[in-house]
C-alpha cells in the first residue's frame, strides 16, 4: 500500500536505499562497511546510511576499510552525491564502543532506533527500500522492541493491515511460513485455513512479480510424515488439506501437504518454485543448509522492499573481519531491483561475490 509523502521526493534515476549496520555487537557493522566499499553498489543506488559513528568506526576497523560518506544532520537537508553514501549520524551509543559478542540493551536500542529512522525515511518519501545487516532479536527486545519481530514492528509503522511474512530465498527457491517467531509449543494453535491460504497467496504474488507466470507451491504438513493419515496428528486432514483444496479452486498451483522431512529434496531438484512451511525452523534449517552464505530474507507484504542476509549476528566472530557478505550483497541487489521496478532474481554465488 502506498505511503503518503510528507516532503517532495528527490528525483533520481536510481532508487534510494536506507542501509543499517545491524546489531553493533555482531558482524553487521563490518558487513555493511564491506558492502558499501564496493563501488558498484554505490553506482546502483543512492545509499542513505543510518548509523552511530562509533559503531560505524568499529565496523571500519574490523573490515579494514574506510568509507567516505557525505554527512547530513537530518532529513530536511538530505542530499546525495554520486559514488558516495550519505550518512545520517545519531549518537545512540553515547560515545561508548559497542561490546562485541553479546546481546545488550545499548546495542538493541541502537538497532531499534535505526529501524525507526529507516521507516521514517520511507514514510517521508525519502527512501524506496531498506537493507539491514544482521540484527539480534534478543538485543532488540532488550532495547525496547515489544513486537514479535522487526517485521511486525514495520507492519505497524507502515499501517499494513493485511498478512505479512518473511520470505527466504536461496538461488531460485523461495519459502514462506504460516507462523514465524513464536514458541514451538504455540505453533499448532496458530495453524488455520486462513493462515495457510495467506502464506501461499503472498508468496505466489511475489513470485508472479518476479516473472513466474504460474508459481508451483509445495505446502508442508505440520506433523512428522504429514500426520501419517491422522495417526500422528489431525492438522493435515482438518486444516492444511482443506486450505490447499480452496487454493486450487481459486486457481493457485498449491500442492501437498508434503512430509516436512522430504519436501525440500524435490524443491532443490526444481520440482516447485516455493515451499510454504508451518513454522520457522521447518523451512529455515533446510534453506540454510542449501545455501547459508547466499541466503536472503525478504519481508513480504510491506509497501517497499526490506531485505537482509539470512545469516545471524554471529557473535562468535564479531570484530574479527572474517564475515562474508554474499547474502547481504544478494539482499542489497534484490532490494535495488525491486525498488526500481526491475525483474526480481537472486544471483549465483560467483555474481554475489564479484
Amino acid at each position: 500500500m502506498p505511503i503518503p509523502s510528507k516532503t517532495p521526493n528527490l528525483i533520481s534515476a536510481r532508487p534510494r536505499i536506507a542501509v543499517l549496520l545491524g546489531d553493533p555487537g555482531g558482524i553487521g557493522p563490518e558487513m555493511a562497511v564491506k558492502l558499501l566499499a564496493r563501488q558498484r553498489n554505490l553506482d546502483a543506488a543512492r545509499v542513505l546510511l543510518i548509523a552511530d559513528p562509533v559503531v560505524l568506526a568499529a565496523g571500519e576497523r574490523a573490515a579494514g576499510m574506510k568509507l567516505d560518506p557525505l554527512r547530513v544532520e537530518g532529513f530536511d537537508d538530505l542530499r546525495f552525491e554520486d559514488g558516495r553514501p550519505t550518512l545520517l549520524p545519531r549518537d545512540w551509543m553515547q560515545g561508548r564502543e559497542p561490546v562485541l559478542g553479546e546481546s545488550n540493551a545499548a546495542s538493541g536500542r541502537a538497532s531499534f532506533e535505526a529501524l525507526e529512522l529507516a521507516t521514517a525515511a520511507v514514510r517521508r518519501g525519502q527512501a524506496e527500500g531498506i537493507v539491514f545487516a544482521p540484527l539480534n532479536k534478543h538485543s532488540l527486545r532488550l532495547g525496547g522492541l515489544v513486537h514479535e519481530d522487526e517485521l511486525r514492528y514495520m507492519q505497524e509503522r507502515f499501517s499494513v493491515a493485511g498478512f505479512v511474512c518473511e520470505f527466504n530465498l536461496t538461488g531460485s527457491l523461495w519459502t514462506s511460513r504460516v507462523t514465524s517467531h513464536i514458541p514451538l509449543k504455540d505453533v499448532a494453535s496458530h495453524i488455520t485455513v486462513e493462515g495457510v491460504s495467506d502464506a501461499v497467496k503472498i508468496i505466489a504474488s511475489a513470485l508472479h512479480r518476479a516473472g513466474v507466470a504460474q508459481p508451483r507451491i509445495a505446502v508442508t504438513g505440520l506433523n512428522p510424515h504429514a500426520g501419517d493419515g491422522g495417526s500422528i496428528g489431525m492438522e493435515e486432514i482438518e486444516i492444511i488439506a482443506p486450505a490447499i483444496e480452496r487454493l486450487r479452486a481459486e486457481g493457485y498451483d498449491a500442492r501437498g501437504p508434503f512430509s516436512p522431512d522430504t519436501v525440500f529434496i524435490g524443491a532443490r531438484r526444481g520440482d516447485v518454485d516455493a515451499v510454504v512451511s508451518m513454522y520457522h525452523d521447518q523451512g529455515q534449517i533446510a534453506m540454510k543448509l542449501m545455501g547459508f552464505e547466499q541466503g536472503v530474507t525478504l519481508h513480504g507484504g510491506l509497501p517497499v522492499p526490506v531485505a537482509t542476509s539470512a545469516s545471524g549476528s554471529a557473535f562468535d566472530i564479531a570484530g574479527k573481519g572474517v564475515a562474508r557478505i554474499e547474502g547481504l550483497q544478494q539482499a542489497f541487489d534484490l532490494c535495488v531491483r525491486m525498488a526500481s521496478g526491475g525483474p526480481v532474481r537472486t544471483l549465483s554465488s560467483a555474481e554475489a561475490a564479484a
